[in-house]
């Protein structure tokens, strides 16, 4: 069916805890909401008209030597902050082309943030390279670089950030030029088949490196001993790599300064966290789908500064489950989608510093919610898909920190909300297929701090709806497969905030749209599954220029219809499957009218 959603979102993996900047405007990430960690330095958005202020004299100058680029063939004469404006506004719309490159030659350029823009090769790198010294932070990601590409690199000995993500042509003797830049601090190379063990002999010079990312990366088996010396690391990213055994960890060991240690889905057991007792500044660990058990908790407890642990998917039982009482300084634990039941919670009743608990999928009933009533702290929990009732709520009501709370695919009904009420910090509530009915919902209207409603539900109707217009900080509301009809859809009114709407599978027609064209903060807007929608709806939200994503899939919007979406310049993503649509239609929009629509269907 097109454009409808499995609705059991993030399954894979639900993790609340730390969540640092992701690099690369246009990068691809293989890493989990849970941790995502920057590999470079940040570069200025110079886009003209961003801020909510008039554009700056220097903007309006940058703007229009960008307009008449062909006037100008070198920028080597301007100040380099100058010219390295002009070359992020390139970047950022689009624009830059090996041509146009060539004027940036010896400008002495300090960022150069490529990754993952189309056509970069090997040819690129001599201007790149051109900014010699100067050059500190360059992403190459997703590129067609090769070996004799990045051995042009070589000479620019003060960069600090290199990232060469999916970059799949670079091979053992590439990597040797990377030997000589020791001013290294940031190297990222996932899903980098090419990276080997022997490779990463190049890596053992780079003494002033913190961060390294190795994600994907499916040869390294043996290839650890070689950051042996690399005594400032700070951050190791080994994420999905298969190949990575317990002996590959003893050379982790001597590595007293990391602190973040991302391993999840490798071939890991008790024997190698073992390995890992000595490093006392230790404050994050992803093990998430490796082979460990509750046995692990023994070395963990000698990780005096551990504060995150993922232990997602991980197989854990109740035995051993004591030991988590070792590990005080907590804040963050994940154990989702394990054989964790009531016996096991007792033990996490004296991590009073706990701030993030996921539960997820796992034997848990009402019984055992007692032990988190002492859990203070607590500002994220997680009790998607468990045995938990109306009654086992009555013990979150002194969780008054809680500002959010997945009781999704629970048995919670409309009594249990009252225990609710008090939660007047709560963001984010999850309520998505549970036994909450319209009346439930009235006793959620003293939560004025709530940003984000989940509400899949067939008993939701237009009175549950009008039940929460107090509401009115809500950015994100997600009613799909609630029965809202056209009526229904006045309450939104009230919403001015929404940034994000779902009504799907209901009963909207376009005069239920009329009601949505006003939502002028919308960036995501979902109303697949209303098979009566017409044209006419691809009309009345043609004023939603926020707009980034849009699904109207499984309606009656034809061809002619799409002339509508042209002034939704922000679209990236369109979905209008089983519509009258054909692709090369919307290809012919893309290319005169939509230049960011990056992901359309129908393909």
């Amino acid at each position: 069916m097109g454009g409808v959603c499995s609705r059991k979102r993030d399954q894979q993996v639900d993790e609340d805890g730390v969540q640092i900047q992701v690099s690369g405007r246009y990068g691809k990430s293989g890493s989990s909401k849970w941790l995502r960690t920057s590999f470079s330095r940040p570069v200025m958005d110079c886009q003209l008209g961003r801020e909510s202020c008039p554009p700056s004299l220097m903007e309006l100058c940058i703007h229009k030597i960008c307009e008449d680029i062909d006037r100008y063939t070198k920028f080597s004469m301007l100040p380099r902050d100058i010219s390295q404006q002009i070359f992020d506004k390139f970047v950022d719309s689009h624009c830059l082309t090996s041509a146009s490159l060539e004027a940036f030659r010896d400008c002495a350029i300090q960022d150069v943030n490529l990754g993952e823009y189309p056509e970069v090769n090997d040819r690129w790198m001599d201007i790149i390279s051109s900014q010699g010294l100067s050059l500190l932070s360059v992403d190459l990601s997703g590129s067609s670089i090769t070996d004799d590409g990045l051995s042009l690199l070589k000479d620019c000995s003060n960069i600090q950030a290199l990232s060469f993500n999916y970059c799949d042509q670079i091979s053992e003797p590439g990597l040797k030029n990377i030997s000589g830049l020791s001013n290294l601090t940031s190297l990222s190379f996932k899903k980098s088949n090419t990276v080997t063990a022997e490779g990463m002999r190049a890596f053992s010079s780079l003494v002033n490196l913190v961060k390294l990312d190795l994600e994907r990366c499916s040869q390294i088996h043996g290839g650890l001993i070689h950051l042996k010396g690399l005594t400032k690391l700070e951050s190791l990213n080994i994420r999905y790599c298969k190949c990575i055994t317990d002996s590959d960890l003893k050379a982790l060991s001597g590595l007293t300064s990391l602190k973040e240690l991302q391993m999840s889905c490798s071939n890991i057991t008790d024997i190698g966290i073992s390995y890992l007792k000595g490093l006392c500044k230790l404050m994050l660990l992803d093990v998430e789908g490796c082979h460990v058990t509750t046995s692990c908790l023994d070395s963990l407890s000698a990780l005096v500064a551990l504060s995150y642990l993922n232990l997602n998917r991980c197989g854990l039982s109740d035995f051993g489950c004591e030991k988590f009482s070792g590990l005080k300084n907590l804040k963050v634990l994940n154990m989702g989608f394990n054989n964790i039941t009531d016996a096991c919670l007792v033990h996490l009743k004296g991590l009073k510093n706990l701030k993030v608990l996921n539960m997820g999928f796992n034997n848990i009933t009402d019984a055992c919610l007692v032990h988190l009533k002492g859990l203070t702290n607590l500002e994220s929990l997680n009790l998607d898909s468990c045995s938990i009732g109306d009654e086992g709520l009555a013990n979150l009501t002194g969780l008054s920190l809680l500002k959010c709370l997945e009781l999704s695919d629970t048995k919670v009904g409309s009594d249990g909300l009252c225990h609710l009420s008090g939660l007047t910090k709560l963001e984010s509530l999850n309520l998505s297929f549970t036994l909450v009915t319209d009346s439930g919902l009235k006793k959620l209207c003293g939560l004025t701090s709530l940003k984000s409603l989940n509400l899949d539900a067939r008993q939701i109707t237009d009175a549950g709806l009008a039940a929460i217009t107090s509401l009115t900080g809500l950015t994100h509301l997600d009613l799909f497969g609630a029965r809202i009809s056209d009526a229904g859809t006045n309450c939104l009114r009230h919403f001015k905030n929404l940034q994000t709407l779902e009504i799907c599978g209901g009963g909207l027609t376009d005069a239920g749209v009329k009601n949505i064209k006003g939502l002028a903060s919308l960036t995501l807007l979902n109303l697949s599954q209303n098979c009566n929608l017409t044209d006419k709806t691809l009309e009345m939200i043609s004023g939603l220029t926020a707009l980034v994503s849009l699904n109207v899939s499984n309606s009656r919007i034809t061809n002619n219809g799409l002339q509508h979406l042209k002034p939704l310049k922000n679209l990236l993503s369109l979905s209008l499957e089983s519509c009258k649509v054909t692709a090369s239609e919307i290809r012919k929009l893309q290319s005169t009218a939509l230049p960011n629509l990056v992901s359309f269907r129908p393909e």
